[in-house]
C-alpha cells in the first residue's frame, strides 16, 4: 500500500502540474468574442498559447505573460482582404500599417498579375515597370516570393493566386495572339508546378492587355488544372459596364467546363447608364448558386475605383507593352485614331474614360516622373485646363510623358448598389490597394483611401451608422466566408485549435478617416490585434512584430 504522507505529495504535485499546464501566453478577458460563424457574441474570455488559440471559456483563475482587457470590445476573427495589392508595399514595410490598424491579418493577392512566376521578359517588364518603390526580385517563382517576404519580415500573413496575365507574359509575352499548342502546355505546366507550390488558383484581370488578349477557351484549360488542385478562379471579369451580363456568363461557363469555384472581384456595375445592371447580375448569381455551382464576390465599399489612365485607351493600344503603348502616343496620326476611338461608347472594350462620364470625375493620383508629381491630386479636367488642351489628348500626353500607367481614380459607381452587394451573404471584402504608411516613400502618391479604410468602413459606416448588416454578419464575412471559400487551414475562425488571428475593435468607435483629398489618415478603433499569438497592435499602435506567414492553398503536396 502507498503511504499516505507519499500520496498526498503526488496529488499536489499533479495539481500544481495541471495548474501550470493551463497557463496561457495571452488571455482576452471579458470581451464580446464573435467566433467567426456568423452567431450572437459570448461573453467569454479567449486564451491563447504559442499560435493557437487554446480555448474560450472562463480563464479567471489562469494565468498569462499578457492579459488584455476586452471589456466593451469586440473580440473577432482576424480580417482577410480578398483583394491586396500590397505585393510591392509589403517589401518597402512589412508592417502593414494601413491595413493591420483595421484588423486586417491575412492578405490575398494575384489580381490578374502576380509576383511569380518569373522569367527574364517578366522580370524585366517588373523592374522598368517600378515607380517609388525599388526593390530586386530575388525569386523566380510565386511561392519563392511568399516565402521571401515571410522570411523578411511581414506582420500580416499573405497568400495569392496565379495571375493569369503574368502565365501569359511568361510564354507569349505582350502579343495580342492566341498560343501555340506547345505554348498552351507550357502555361499548363507553370500553373500546375505553382499549384503543387500552394498557389490558391487563377486570377485574372480581363479588362487589361495582355489579359484582355485571352480567350475564354485559354482560361478554362489553365483552370483545369487549378481545380485538380481545389483551387478557385476569381475574376476582375472582361467588362463590369456595358458588357457586364455577357462577362458574368463568361466567368459561368469557365466555371462550368474547368469544375472550378468562381468569385468575381470587386463586383459592380460601373458608368450610370449600367447601374441597373445590378439587379440582373445579383440576381444570375444566386440562380447559379441555386444550380450548385460554387460561385461567389468580394467588394469595396466605395463608389469610385482606381487603376491606371490608359484604361482610357482601347487594348489594341497595348499589343506588344507598354513601350509599344508610348511609342503609339508620340505618333500624330496614331493618336488621332485613338481619340476618336475614346468618344465612341463601345461594347467591345471596357471604355472607363466615358464610363466616368465626365474628366472632372477623373482623380490623378500616382506618377512616375517626379517632374508630373505635382499635378497628383487634380483631376484630368483641371489639368486639361491647365494645359490648356483636350482632356483626352491631355491623357494620352500625360500616360506618354510619365512612361506609366498613371495611377488614376474613377467615379463611376452608385452608393445604392454598394449597399446591394453588402446586404449579400455571399460577399466578402477586399480593399483591392496595397498596405501604406503615412510616411516616406508612400507620400509621394496619394492612394485610393480603400488603402487605410475599407474594412473599418464595414464595421462603422454600414454596420453601425447605416445598419445595412448586422455586427455578426460582417465580421462572418470579414473572416470565415473568405478563410472558407479560399480552403485557408485553420484560420477565419474563433475556437480551440485555430491560429491565433484575432482583433479586438470597439464597435461604437471604430471608423475610416481616409478621404480622395487626404488619403494617408489611418482608421481609429482597432485596440488590439494578435496575427499568430503574436501581438502586432497594442493599445492602437504598432508594436513592431513581423509575425506573419506564407499560407497556402489546399493543393498544396506537402
Amino acid at each position: 500500500m502507498m503511504p499516505r504522507l507519499f500520496l498526498v505529495a503526488l496529488v499536489t504535485w499533479t495539481i500544481a502540474v495541471t495548474a501550470r499546464a493551463q497557463d496561457f501566453d495571452v488571455i482576452i478577458k471579458g470581451g464580446a468574442v464573435y467566433d467567426g460563424t456568423g452567431g450572437e457574441a459570448q461573453r467569454v474570455d479567449l486564451a491563447i498559447k504559442g499560435d493557437r488559440i487554446a480555448g474560450l471559456g472562463d480563464f479567471k483563475d489562469a494565468s498569462a505573460k499578457t492579459i488584455v482587457n476586452a471589456s466593451g470590445l469586440a473580440v473577432a476573427p482576424g480580417f482577410i482582404n480578398m483583394l491586396s495589392w500590397s505585393t510591392e508595399s509589403l517589401i518597402q514595410d512589412g508592417r502593414s500599417q494601413s491595413e493591420i490598424r483595421q484588423g486586417v491579418t491575412t492578405e490575398i493577392m494575384g489580381e490578374g498579375e502576380s509576383m511569380g512566376p518569373v522569367n527574364d521578359r517578366v522580370r524585366e517588364f517588373m523592374l522598368k515597370q517600378q515607380a517609388d518603390i525599388k526593390y530586386d526580385i530575388k525569386w523566380n517563382t510565386l511561392a519563392e516570393y511568399l516565402q521571401y517576404l515571410e522570411k523578411r519580415g511581414i506582420s500580416c500573413n499573405v497568400a495569392s493566386f496565379i495571375g493569369a496575365t503574368t502565365i501569359r507574359q511568361c510564354v507569349i509575352g505582350f502579343d495580342d495572339r492566341a498560343p501555340t499548342p506547345q505554348e498552351l502546355d507550357q502555361m499548363r505546366k507553370l500553373v500546375r508546378k505553382e499549384m503543387e507550390a500552394g498557389a490558391l488558383g487563377i486570377g485574372t484581370s480581363l479588362i487589361y492587355p495582355p489579359a484582355f488578349y485571352a480567350k475564354t477557351e485559354e482560361l478554362i484549360e489553365l483552370c483545369k488544372v487549378a481545380a485538380k488542385y481545389k483551387g478557385n478562379y476569381i475574376s476582375h471579369m472582361r467588362s463590369e459596364g456595358n458588357q457586364l451580363l455577357e462577362a458574368f456568363d463568361e466567368l459561368l461557363r469557365i466555371s462550368r467546363e474547368a469544375g472550378i469555384p468562381a468569385e468575381v472581384y470587386h463586383i459592380k456595375a460601373a458608368g450610370q447608364k449600367n447601374w441597373a445592371k445590378i439587379d440582373s447580375l445579383l440576381s444570375r448569381i444566386e440562380s447559379a448558386q441555386k444550380e450548385g455551382l460554387n460561385i461567389r464576390a468580394n467588394m469595396y465599399t466605395y463608389t469610385a475605383g482606381a487603376t491606371g489612365l490608359d484604361a482610357c485607351f482601347p487594348p489594341w493600344t497595348e499589343d506588344g507593352g507598354y513601350p509599344a503603348l508610348f511609342k503609339r502616343l508620340r505618333d500624330p496620326a496614331t493618336r488621332e485614331k485613338i481619340k476618336a476611338e475614346v468618344k465612341i461608347d463601345s461594347d467591345k472594350w471596357e471604355n472607363l474614360y466615358l464610363a466616368t462620364g465626365s474628366p472632372d470625375k477623373i482623380l490623378l493620383v500616382a506618377f512616375k516622373s517626379e517632374k508630373l508629381k505635382p499635378l497628383t491630386g487634380k483631376t484630368l479636367a483641371e489639368v486639361a485646363k491647365m494645359r490648356g488642351k483636350d482632356p483626352i489628348d491631355t491623357a494620352m500626353d500625360l500616360v506618354a510623358e510619365d512612361e506609366s500607367r498613371v495611377g488614376t481614380v474613377y467615379f463611376m459607381m452608385s452608393e445604392g448598389n454598394v449597399k446591394k452587394e453588402i446586404a449579400k451573404p455571399w460577399i466578402s471584402f477586399g480593399s483591392d490597394e496595397a498596405s501604406e504608411a503615412p510616411e516616406g516613400v508612400f507620400l509621394k502618391s496619394n492612394p485610393h483611401p480603400r488603402a487605410y479604410g475599407n474594412f473599418a468602413r464595414v464595421l462603422g459606416k454600414y454596420v453601425r451608422d447605416e445598419k445595412v448588416i448586422t455586427l455578426p454578419e460582417a465580421i462572418r464575412r470579414l473572416s470565415a466566408l473568405p478563410a472558407t471559400n479560399l480552403g485557408l487551414d485553420h484560420r477565419g475562425f474563433l475556437k480551440e485549435g485555430t491560429f491565433a488571428d484575432v482583433v479586438v475593435f470597439d464597435p461604437a468607435t471604430i471608423a475610416d478617416h481616409a478621404t480622395f483629398e487626404k488619403p494617408h489618415q489611418y482608421a481609429t478603433g482597432v485596440k488590439h490585434v494578435f496575427v499568430n499569438g503574436v501581438q502586432v497592435i497594442k493599445d492602437g499602435e504598432h508594436t513592431g512584430a513581423k509575425p506573419g506567414r506564407a499560407l497556402w492553398g489546399p493543393g498544396k503536396v506537402r
